[in-house]
């Protein structure tokens, strides 16, 4: 195809060719902050926001290809726009440009070299994301997965100089590499030994129902490794901390969504065949992992690591919502299927958004207190107004509260489970309410989880003196928070028009889209009798309920306030020590779920003046799966350190015996 056509493939290659070459010219601008802050960071933004044009155009269910002269001999790149990836371009390039908008402003305090190999990183990382969504064939999909990997790598070790940084980094490169591997012979599998890795050959391949399911756990361990799935979550709770909170905001919002665009790719567009015990594996994966990321968010002090670990959940309401898809799919219920691929698609453009506001919002209260630990926080709404409010809506949001967007994605997952006829599989029938219980115990832990973030950081008294000087986000955070935000209330305002923008996507992948997503006014996955929800009268008894109950108080109070101290048990001084920590709000959920933790704690004398009570909950799947994998790996690499004696001579036998052995076993 002619590169100068105006295909959409065409302007989502040039955009990502840009953003390379944004990433290109940082490092010769490292002396040039001006530059590097009032041209290449906003352009990269304005690139993200380009991207998510090309998607929309994507989504009018036009299909463009085109064939690169790059890579081998006889072995072209070659990229495809669909309904599918147009999709991710618009949640990766609508999430990202508030996340570059908010980190122009965040950025302003590195150091010049610093902000230039971040502005390097960064801008790789875009473009290496868009590759991932846009290749079409396994070649340069592996090239883009590798370029997505390792610049976000060197951007989670930006404060490289702390060794606790490094580790994290080297946790999660390596789960990437070892998922990895496991996407690569996944292609292996798809292609069948005939040395055709274009995605075209691999969607007319006809495989047997044993390779294909080979193929299809394959992709899930990889693509899984990439998403932070149990038990390949435990690199996420260590990155998105040490990495900078617009970086995490990106790997959170965007970038665990490649793994889900991921499995969605392979699962319904290149392999021939669908089966329910597949998604029954998938929904299950899927539960486990929301149910177990929520209880450790509740148990959190560190707020970086709390919405982390909130990632992890929202990772599982998705795999759940994949595999009930497969299990609808393969069962030959439609309409079910294009319920649960709705939900699960709006979903992951809710999470992008919330998600990535939430991590911006933590980031302006780390920037402007030094502190991310909540024991340390409270109180920052009187300094922080413009933050705190902002954020408060990804709060909601998170949340399931209507009429946001967070409530909307779950409460059509919700109809899938709660619509569910019978299935072929008897077990499955008995599975589907189990599952729907958990889903809706995880949506309501998440709630709890999130009264506990806001509350304790943005609520109360200042724990700290010094939190009253904290300042406000600059007007580039703010710009960036607010963007976010609207998107928040957009999608949570417009349910039915974004439905039928995921129209293409659903007939794409299953056939299907919803057969009435309701009018402008009301919501109606299946017909108004069954469930129909209507954000907008949501959301006017609302605001009139509230404007009503402030009239009728100044009305009857004349506008009097009466300021009185209240009551506290007779104590008649009253100190930030009397709030509720984040430890006390998590005890309760530590109590109950004890057993899916390690529990550790450090009790003062009981004839302390001054005593520091401090705990931690720790992942037991850490101390069973990955410390003994660690020590075997120690004591192998310490054997065959035995054989370095740094002399010649066993150096010279070592290859003697090397020689004779394969001359004995040559044929």
């Amino acid at each position: 195809m002619n590169l100068s056509s105006p295909h959409p493939v065409n302007v989502a290659w040039g955009i990502a060719l840009f953003l390379v070459a944004i990433a290109a010219l940082s490092p010769f601008l490292r002396l040039r902050r001006r530059v590097l802050l009032r041209a290449l960071m906003p352009a990269g933004a304005l690139a993200a926001l380009a991207l998510a044009g090309a998607g929309f155009a994507g989504l009018t269910g036009e299909t463009s290809a085109l064939a690169l002269p790059l890579g081998l001999p006889d072995l072209p790149f070659r990229l495809r726009l669909d309904a599918l990836s147009g999709f991710f371009l618009v949640l990766l390039g609508g999430a990202a440009f508030g996340v570059g908008v908010f980190a122009n402003g965040y950025m302003r305090n590195l150091d010049d070299t610093t902000l230039a190999l971040y502005c390097l990183w960064y801008h790789l990382f875009l473009a290496g994301m868009a590759l991932v969504l846009l290749a079409n064939d396994a070649y340069a999909f592996m090239v883009a997965w590798e370029m997505m990997a390792l610049s976000s790598y060197f951007l989670v070790t930006t404060n490289h100089v702390i060794p606790g940084v490094r580790r994290a980094g080297f946790l999660y490169l390596l789960i990437a590499h070892v998922g990895a591997v496991a996407l690569l012979l996944c292609f292996g599998v798809l292609q069948g030994g005939h040395g055709a890795y274009t995605f075209d050959y691999m969607r007319g391949a006809e495989l047997t129902p044993f390779w294909a399911s080979v193929a299809f756990l394959l992709a899930l361990f990889g693509f899984g490794a990439k998403a932070g799935l149990v038990p390949l979550h435990v690199w996420l709770p260590e990155a998105h901390p040490a990495a900078p909170s617009p970086v995490s905001a990106v790997m959170s919002g965007i970038m665990l969504k490649t793994a889900i665009y991921g499995l969605l790719r392979v699962s319904f567009d290149l392999l021939n065949m669908q089966l329910a015990w597949w998604g029954v594996l998938a929904l299950g994966l899927g539960l486990v992992t929301a149910l177990y990321g929520v209880v450790f968010a509740a148990v959190q002090s560190d707020m970086k690591r709390l919405l982390a670990w909130s990632s992890i959940e929202n990772i599982g309401i998705l795999v759940a919502g994949f595999g009930l898809t497969l299990i609808f799919h393969a069962d030959g219920k439609g309409a079910l299927a294009a319920i649960a691929l709705t939900a699960t698609l709006y979903h992951a453009i809710n999470h992008a958004f919330f998600k990535g506001l939430l991590f911006v919002g933590t980031g302006a209260v780390l920037h402007a207190t030094g502190q991310r630990n909540l024991g340390r926080l409270g109180g920052v709404m009187r300094s922080m107004p413009w933050v705190a409010w902002l954020t408060l809506v990804g709060v909601l949001a998170i949340a399931g509260l209507p009429p946001l967007n967070g409530f909307v994605s779950e409460w059509l997952l919700l109809q899938a489970f709660l619509m569910t006829p019978a299935l072929s599989q008897s077990f499955v029938n008995m599975l589907i309410p189990v599952a729907a219980g958990t889903i809706a115990l995880a949506g309501a832990l998440a709630a709890y989880v999130m009264v506990k973030f806001y509350g304790v950081i943005f609520l109360g008294q200042h724990r700290d003196p010094k939190l009253a000087q904290a300042h406000d986000a600059s007007g580039a955070e703010r710009l960036g928070m607010l963007w976010l935000a609207a998107g928040c209330v957009a999608l949570g305002l417009m349910p039915v028009q974004v439905i039928e923008l995921l129209a293409p996507v659903t007939e794409l992948l299953i056939g299907q889209s919803l057969p009435n997503a309701g009018s402008w006014l009301y919501l109606a996955p299946v017909n108004a009798d069954r469930a129909s929800y209507s954000p907008l009268v949501f959301l006017l008894v609302v605001t009139a309920v509230t404007l009503l109950a402030f009239v009728l108080v100044r009305r009857l109070y004349h506008g009097r306030v009466r300021h009185a101290d209240p009551w506290d048990c007779g104590f008649p001084e009253q100190t930030p020590r009397m709030q509720d920590t984040a430890e006390g709000f998590g005890q309760p959920i530590r109590q109950i779920f004890v057993s899916f933790m390690r529990v550790e704690r450090d009790t003062p004398d009981p004839f302390d003046r001054h005593p520091h009570y401090s705990g931690a909950s720790l992942d037991k799947l850490w101390f069973g799966i990955y410390e003994p994998i660690a020590r075997l790996a120690g004591w192998l690499s310490d054997q065959a350190g035995r054989l370095q004696h740094g002399r010649i001579h066993w150096y010279l036998i070592y290859s003697f015996v090397t020689l004779i052995f394969l001359l004995a076993f040559a044929r």
